[in-house]
């Protein structure tokens, strides 16, 4: 069987292969470190209790998924209470929890955000408090 256009083929075939691993091979050895956000983290004066709601390590990971829970339990089933991992209770609010230790949204919240280039909805419904401005 012989291959008509098969220079044009075999061609193409490698232009392909070089388009779609130009990314890996383009970035090799190339890193770029994050940036130290230095966040606006509470002072010891500030805190109550000397502890976040949960534990630091699952608050970096997964406080996105903690407030969507609360948001969904208080506006359709009314839930306003939180009971942590370690049994102590907290009023289910962004302002009256969060930002009683994390007070500055500029400095904290909009840091990691702007990072990851997430956009969350918070804003969107709540009013920043004149003095977490």
């Amino acid at each position: 069987m012989k291959l008509y256009n098969g220079g044009k083929i075999i061609a193409g075939m490698v232009a392909f292969l070089i388009a779609v691993t130009f990314p890996f091979w383009y970035g090799r050895g190339k890193t770029v470190s994050p940036p130290d956000l230095k966040l606006d983290t509470p002072t010891i004066e500030q805190l109550k209790e000397k502890r976040c709601v949960e534990p630091a390590a699952y608050m970096r990971a997964s406080h996105m998924k903690l407030l969507v829970a609360w948001r969904e339990g208080a506006v359709r089933e009314g839930i306003r209470s939180y009971t942590a991992t370690d049994g102590r209770a907290f009023q289910v609010s962004l302002t009256g929890t969060c930002l009683g230790c994390h007070s500055n949204k500029d400095k904290f919240c909009n840091r990691c955000h702007d990072y990851t280039g997430s956009k969350p909805a918070c804003w969107s419904c709540h009013i920043i408090p004149e003095e977490v401005r």
